[in-house]
Parts: structure tokens; C-alpha cells; sequence
């Protein structure tokens, strides 16, 4: 039996409207009309916190797809064939986005047991949980509270955001229920270390945030450090049955103090991360310009995939001429790949190679290029009949693909001598999965294709790999030319490595001349071939016919 009228029902939720983050609302069945908590229009596509004809209105912020489903389970409250009315569904934002939500409800009948009202509860199921129960600490929603409104303009104060490092490894060692531990512990140690004026939050995973509307970066750091040591501490008290480190960004108010509460999260996120890459278990400040760097990097690789999609659109493959210095005549040339895009002009190999290595695009690129690099052979064949190709292959290549099985299929499809090819990998390669390469380099090799270890003296020379691999070329790194023209010793230990390269009956190839001085000192140590702009730049292959055509020897410039 109804004990309240409508009106006081409305009173009711309008007096609990700031109280509750849910949304408790009324049916009036008898008058078609429909109320909800006010602070709801904040959130929702509704019209407004109270209409009429419920039924259609509902139509304007319930996802289409879930609308009848809705009606009919209503209709079965108020035909009193359920009880209780509890459904998931879906709401519009004020963006219009589909919004999960659970709507529960009850009937209320009057005196001749009709359903007269429905009054309920509308509370969003993906929102955020407000405290996290296995550190025992609160959430963002609780911290988005404590800093908003944001005040114009903060003259101190930072966000200290701190992450496990390698947090995933203990979950998947330990199980999840230790993991909950070590979070719990880990909270209990950030605790020890708060002043009164300094608040702590949990956030997303193993990542937590202090907040400090006071202090400057000295005392970020001393926390950060702090922190660290107790946490060592503590590993120290179980024995080491675990052992993890903490990294942490910093974010200073004073620095960005109008910026909006999102951006700050996002921008606190990017200097935890920051820190995680640049070795864990340290702090890293966030900086304006490392971050534009970042922008850049992620436009620029939504920007390769497009174009990789785009049939490689922006990519084309430069040829740069090496010569034989014995024979004086050009022996062979390097594939070099290059990019340009409306966004950001010519991009530098060395900006875009390495995001195409980490997002894997390498691999369809380089295919690319090893078949413009065939293609070229193939045309080039009346103007030089006995030219080489030297192609690089990527780390990545090698380890993620059939790459073996690419550059056959290729040499097959343009009918080339296998003879003619040259694959150059670089040593950092080989550090990075040394036996695997090393089979790879074999079966280059047994089938007949020539092999080059390009960059060598980067810094991670290891003369073994000559003697294991047997490379037909050594291709010598510009810097340690340039080293070996200015400095006794490293000319002396040139000398010997070209030697040495000889004495296995390799070639050696010094990269980078740029000079007629570089040149003829060089010589001297009597290398086999020559690259550089000395004798030419790298061109593109319209560009390389027309320089042949002109019967150039050397290619001087």
C-alpha cells in the first residue's frame, strides 16, 4: 500500500541528490511522468530531471539497441508479472557515448493493488570503485575531489606518481593473491613517509600517487628517495622472498599551474613511464619538450602505418654507389630507405627506422625495400651487368618473420643471381640474440647469398663473430674512421682489423669518406671499397642512371 504521495518521494531524492553519486528516480504510473536525481543531467542525455511520457522520452538517451528490452521488462514490473526490476543496459552521455548501467526498481501499489508507483536506483556499473581494498587506499575519483576546482594558478606543490617495476612478474611468479600483498605493503611503506600536508592515492595497477599542494622538487625527490629505501627495507624483513624496485614521475605545480586535472594525469602518467624507460628504480621531472618529442613519435608512427597501408606511400629507396678502389670502378651500392609526409617533411632515418622496429612495421617495409632493390638490379642490368645490392635487414626481421623465405621468394620473382645480393646486419643484432643470428647468417650463406657486418666498432665489436660467421664484406663505421685519421692508437687498431679481415680472405668497406684527404689517407691502410659522399650521395635511381650514363668513374662531386 502507498504511504507517501509523489511529492513526497520527489522531496526525498531531491534531499539525497548531493549525498549519493547514484541516481535514485520515480515513475509516476497514474500521472505518466518521470523524476530523477537532479545532479543526473551532469552525466546524461536526459532533458531534463523531471517529464512526461517516460516511456518515449527514454528513447532519447537509451542506447538503441538496448531501448526494448527496457520497455519490456518494465511492462512486466507494472503488470505485476515480476517483482523487482534490475536490468544492464545503457545510457548516453552528454557526448553521446553508451554508458553501462544497472537500473533497479520496485513497484509500489495502491489500495486495490495497482502498480501506481516505480521508484528506484540507477547506478553506473564500469565506473571506477572509489577506495581500492587490497592497499587499503582510495582512488582517483577521491583524488579528482581533493584538487578540483583547481585553484588559478599553484605557486608550489607537485604529483608524485609511483609504479612497480616488473609489477607483472610477481603476479604471474607468486599469484595474484601475494601480488595483493605486495600492493598492501608497498602502500604501507609510502604511508611511513607522508607529512601531514602530503595525501595518498591509489591509481590504476601497481601505481600510486602523493599529492603536495606545498612543497618544491628537492622535496619531491627526498620522498621519492625515502620511499625507495624503505621499500628495500622491507624486502630486506621477508628475506628477500622478492625483490622489486619503484620508479616514480614528478610533476611540479609551479611549473604547469593552470593546467586542466586530466592533463596533469596524463602528463604525471608520462613521467612515471619516462622513468621506467630510462632504467627503473630512479625519478624522472617532467619536461615539456621530452614530451613533445613523445607527441611526435606516437603522430609519427600512426603516421607510417598509414602510409605502409597506403601501399608505402612517403617511402622511397635511395642508392648510394660503392666503390672498388683497386679496380676504380663501381662494384656495388646500398639500399638506403627514405620518408617524407605532408605532417613533418623529410623524416630522418634515424626517427623512423627505429619506430618502424618497434612497431613491427619493419617487416612489411623491408620486404618493400629488398624488392625495390631487386627491381633496381634487374634495370640497371644494361648500364651495370655486374653490380651488387647491398640490402640492410633488421633485427627485427630476422627474429619476428620468414625473412629467409622473403628474400628467396624475391630473388626467385626477379630471377636475380643470389651471388648479387649482399645482406648487411649489424652487430647489435647479434647482442641481442646471438645463436639465433648466427643460424640465420649460415643459411644466408649456404644458399649462396653474400653477407656484410654493417656498423662495425659502434660499440659492440666482437671479433669472434668474424671467425663464426665468415662475412664476405666488414663494413667500418664513419666514427671509427674518423677516430682512426686523429688518433694513433685507433689508427694502429684499424690497420689491424683490416688485416686481420684479409687474413680470412674478407673485404673490407670504410664508410663515411667525405673528403679527398680522408680518402687518400685511408687508402693507405688499404681497404676494398670505399663509401661516401666523396664519391657520391645517396640518390635515387633515375638520379643514379643519369651519373652512370656519364661514365663517371669515381663519382666524384
Amino acid at each position: 500500500m502507498c504511504k507517501f504521495d509523489v511529492n513526497d518521494y520527489k522531496n526525498m531524492i531531491c534531499l539525497l541528490d548531493t549525498c549519493i553519486d547514484d541516481y535514485l528516480y520515480l515513475i509516476d504510473i497514474k500521472n505518466d511522468t518521470y523524476f530523477i536525481s537532479p545532479h543526473a543531467m551532469k552525466r546524461f542525455k536526459i532533458p531534463s530531471y523531471e517529464f512526461s511520457n517516460p516511456i518515449e522520452v527514454h528513447k532519447q538517451f537509451v542506447f538503441y539497441k538496448d531501448y526494448d528490452g527496457l520497455v519490456l521488462d518494465l511492462n512486466k514490473l507494472i503488470k505485476k508479472e515480476k517483482e523487482f526490476h534490475s536490468l544492464n543496459y545503457r545510457w548516453l552521455d552528454q557526448k553521446n557515448l553508451p554508458i553501462w548501467i544497472n537500473c533497479r526498481g520496485r513497484a509500489i501499489c495502491d489500495e486495490d493493488g495497482n502498480v501506481n508507483y516505480i521508484i528506484g536506483c540507477v547506478n553506473e556499473i564500469g565506473k571506477s570503485q572509489m577506495a581500492d581494498n587490497a592497499s587499503g587506499l582510495l582512488r582517483e575519483n577521491t583524488l579528482r575531489n581533493l584538487i578540483l576546482p583547481l585553484k588559478e594558478n599553484y605557486s608550489q606543490g607537485f604529483i608524485l606518481r609511483l609504479g612497480i617495476d616488473h609489477f607483472k612478474l610477481i603476479n604471474e611468479k607468486f599469484g595474484l593473491k601475494y601480488g595483493d600483498y605486495i600492493l598492501k605493503e608497498t602502500a604501507k611503506c609510502l604511508r611511513k613517509h607522508l607529512a601531514k600536508h602530503q595525501h595518498l592515492y591509489k591509481v590504476v595497477g601497481d601505481e600510486y600517487i602523493i599529492i603536495d599542494l606545498e612543497s618544491r622538487q628537492e622535496e619531491a625527490i627526498c620522498l621519492f628517495n625515502n620511499i625507495r629505501n624503505e621499500i628495500s627495507q622491507f624486502i630486506e624483513s621477508i628475506n628477500y622472498n622478492v625483490y622489486f624496485t619503484i620508479s616514480a614521475g614528478i610533476l611540479l605545480f609551479e611549473d604547469y599551474p593552470t593546467s586542466s586535472y586530466n592533463t596533469m594525469m596524463k602528463w604525471s602518467e608520462f613521467a612515471l613511464n619516462k622513468a621506467k624507460k630510462e632504467g627503473k628504480n630512479r625519478y624522472y621531472v617532467y619536461n615539456e619538450a621530452d614530451y613533445q618529442v613523445a607527441l611526435r613519435k606516437t603522430e609519427l608512427t600512426k603516421i607510417l602505418h598509414k602510409a605502409v597501408k597506403d601501399n608505402f606511400e612517403g617511402f622511397e629507396v635511395y642508392f648510394q654507389p660503392i666503390i672498388d678502389v683497386n679496380k676504380l670502378v663501381f662494384y656495388s651500392m646500398e639500399s638506403l630507405l627514405r620518408f617524407h609526409c605532408d605532417e613533418f617533411g623529410t623524416v630522418s632515418p634515424g626517427e623512423f627506422i627505429p619506430l618502424l622496429e618497434e612497431s613491427n612495421l619493419i617487416i612489411p617495409v623491408g620486404k618493400w625495400v629488398l624488392e625495390k632493390s631487386l627491381q633496381a638490379l634487374v634495370e640497371l642490368k644494361d648500364l651495370c651487368p655486374h653490380i651488387l645490392v647491398h640490402v640492410n635487414l633488421s633485427y627485427v626481421q630476422v627474429l619476428k618473420s620468414q625473412a629467409l623465405d622473403d628474400i628467396i621468394d624475391i630473388i626467385n620473382q626477379y630471377q636475380v643471381e643470389k651471388n648479387r645480393l649482399v645482406i648487411e646486419l649489424t652487430e647489435s643484432g647479434f647482442v641481442k640474440s646471438d645463436e639465433y643470428f648466427s643460424r640465420f647468417c649460415k643459411k644466408i650463406k649456404d644458399r649462396g647469398i653474400l653477407l656484410a657486418i654493417d656498423d662495425f666498432g659502434t660499440g659492440y665489436s666482437n671479433f669472434h663473430y668474424i671467425y663464426k660467421l665468415n662475412p664476405d664484406y666488414i663494413k667500418i663505421d664513419r666514427q671509427l674512421m674518423k677516430n682512426a685519421l686523429t688518433n694513433e692508437y685507433e689508427n694502429i687498431l684499424l690497420s689491424y682489423i683490416i688485416d686481420m679481415i684479409h687474413g680470412v680472405e674478407g673485404k673490407i668497406c670504410i664508410e663515411g669518406i667525405e673528403k679527398k684527404d680522408e680518402l687518400n689517407r685511408i687508402l693507405k691502410m688499404n681497404p676494398d671499397y670505399i663509401q661516401g659522399f666523396y664519391y657520391s650521395r645517396p640518390c635515387s635511381l633515375a638520379k643514379l642512371k643519369e651519373k652512370i650514363r656519364r661514365n663517371f668513374v669515381l663519382f666524384c662531386e
